[in-house]
Order: structure tokens, then C-alpha cells, then sequence
């Protein structure tokens, strides 16, 4: 009788299981493993559904009126977007004529002279922040650079970077340095103290084994320990490339005669969200390429780092 319940069991168990490997896995949650066509049905599901939504909205709105600005229209977005890519903004004066081809008329477009601003201040303050990661990895490593540095570091970063603002524009002016040196104060602390940590997280065991086979101070911080932490550092800058923009954007809103930012609030003035959404999603492109590109070279300087 007993082997006969357990015959049946077994049976009812690998039916259970051959069931649920037909499903695909959905009824075991955390093993479950979609198929490619589930996932890139999946993947892509919201932003479907986000597109449609917004069709959806537009077409109710200009349905009641038909020159409502608010929700614009898909075609008419596409061809606002076609003439900020392909023709020069109000206040500039046209460079070339109608012949131009298309390369040439999108280098002296708006959409493009306002990206070559925003991405100048960009890629500046990314560079200034190298010294940084530095500071954070002497910080962790030399006990008398951590003490005195590190206090000082805490309670900056408790400064909020936009309330700076205005003392960066009395002191320095309204022009390039005061934009880019708002996005170094406001990311460059975190940036220190993430590099502080992560050096401090380094077993203190390798520092020891480095030092006995003859390596000196520098081996140690550049050989050691920068060659461990560098991907989480690399990674940490990716993390907070939306910080980054977010106080570019503060910084043109507020005074700028170009720029991303610039452009939008100028148009928003105009409630121009034909063009601004366009631009809008452009930003969030170029973020998310960036942020690409950044991924792809620290998987390839460092294969064996797998950290999302």
C-alpha cells in the first residue's frame, strides 16, 4: 500500500514538474526563466503601452480642441522635431541656404547647436571629477589624508548644490564655469566618499601581502587597490550621471544663452510641448547611450567585474 502511495506521488510530482516546464516556469517565481520572445514581449510592454496611452490622450484632447498644446499630437511632434533638427533657431541667423544638405543643415540646426553646449559642460565636469576618485583612494588608504580630508567631506556633502547657485553666480559670473563648477560641487562629494568606502571595503590582508612582497605605497594604492575598486568607481559615476544633468539643467535654466535646458525653458514660455517632449526624450536618449558606453568599456577593461 505504501509503495503504491509512493508511486503515485512521484507521478503526480514529475507531472507537476513537466507541467511547469511547459508554463515556462510561471507557477516557480524565483527559477523561472521567460523564453526570448516573453522577453522581449515584456521588455518592451510599457513602452507600448506608454505610446498608446499618450496617442490615446492626444487624439481625446484634439478631438474636444482641436488646437490644444498641451498634449500635442504624434505627427505634429515629428514635424516640430524635423524643423529643430534641420533648420537654425529664431535668433540665429541662417548660415546656409535651402540647398545645404541634410548633414549640414543639422550642424547648423538648434537641436544641435543646444546639444554641443550641453554636452561641452557634460563631459568637463565628468573629467573634473577624476580628481575625486583620487582624493577618495588616498582618503581610505593614508591615515593622516583620511583625517584630513574626511570631516570636511562629510559636511559638504550635507550642502545642498543649489543653494550655491547663486553665490557661483555673484562670485564667477553666469558664464561656463559657473554651471560646470555647480555640477562638480554637487556630485563630487559623493563621488569622494563612495571612492572612500569602497577603498576601505579592500581586505586589509592584500595591503599586508602587497607590502611583504616589496611593493611600496603608490604599488599599493595604484597596483592594489585602484585595480579593484576602479569598476565600482566607473560604476558609481554611471549611477549618478542623472545627478550630473540635473544640476547642468539647473545651471542653464537659470542663466544660459544655449543648451538643452536653455531651450526648454524658453519654449515652456511659449507652451511649446511639441517641441519640448521631443526634447525631453532626446536628453533621456543621449543619457541612456552614455550611460551604454560606459557600461561596455568598464566590461571590457574589467571582464570579470558582473555588478549590475
Amino acid at each position: 500500500m505504501s509503495a503504491c502511495v509512493s508511486r503515485t506521488s512521484i507521478w503526480k510530482w514529475q507531472r507537476k514538474a513537466d507541467f511547469e516546464e511547459k508554463m515556462g516556469g510561471r507557477f516557480q517565481l524565483v527559477h523561472a526563466k521567460p523564453s526570448r520572445t516573453a522577453a522581449i514581449l515584456l521588455s518592451w510592454f510599457l513602452f507600448v503601452l506608454g505610446i498608446g496611452l499618450y496617442v490615446h490622450a492626444a487624439h481625446k484632447r484634439h478631438q474636444e480642441n482641436a488646437e490644444d498644446r498641451v498634449v500635442p499630437t504624434i505627427p505634429h511632434m515629428l514635424h516640430s522635431t524635423y524643423e529643430a533638427a534641420f533648420r537654425p533657431a529664431e535668433d540665429d541667423e541662417p548660415t546656409m541656404g535651402e540647398n545645404a544638405n541634410m548633414p549640414q543643415r543639422f550642424l547648423a540646426s538648434m537641436l544641435w547647436k543646444d546639444t554641443k553646449a550641453s554636452a561641452r559642460r557634460f563631459f568637463y565636469s565628468l573629467l573634473l571629477l577624476i580628481p575625486a576618485i583620487f582624493l577618495g583612494l588616498h582618503m581610505g588608504l593614508f591615515p593622516y589624508v583620511g583625517v584630513f580630508f574626511s570631516r570636511f567631506v562629510l559636511f559638504f556633502d550635507k550642502i545642498i548644490a543649489l543653494s550655491l547657485l547663486p553665490i557661483l553666480f555673484i562670485a564667477v559670473g553666469i558664464d561656463e564655469l559657473s554651471k560646470i563648477m555647480l555640477i562638480v560641487i554637487g556630485v563630487t562629494p559623493t563621488i569622494i566618499l563612495d571612492t572612500f568606502n569602497l577603498t576601505r571595503s579592500v581586505p586589509q590582508e592584500q595591503v599586508v601581502k602587497a607590502f611583504t612582497l616589496g611593493a611600496g605605497d603608490f604599488d599599493v594604492a595604484y597596483r592594489v587597490v585602484l585595480r579593484q575598486i576602479a569598476p565600482r568607481v566607473l560604476n558609481s559615476i554611471r549611477l549618478n550621471l542623472k545627478a550630473v544633468m540635473l544640476f547642468l539643467f539647473a545651471g542653464e535654466m537659470i542663466a544660459s544663452t544655449d543648451g538643452l535646458a536653455y531651450r526648454i525653458a524658453l519654449l515652456r514660455r511659449h507652451m511649446g510641448m511639441d517641441v519640448i517632449i521631443p526634447y525631453v526624450l532626446w536628453v533621456a536618449l543621449l543619457l541612456f547611450l552614455v550611460d551604454m558606453t560606459m557600461r561596455l568599456i568598464n566590461r571590457k577593461l574589467h571582464p570579470w567585474f558582473r555588478e549590475a
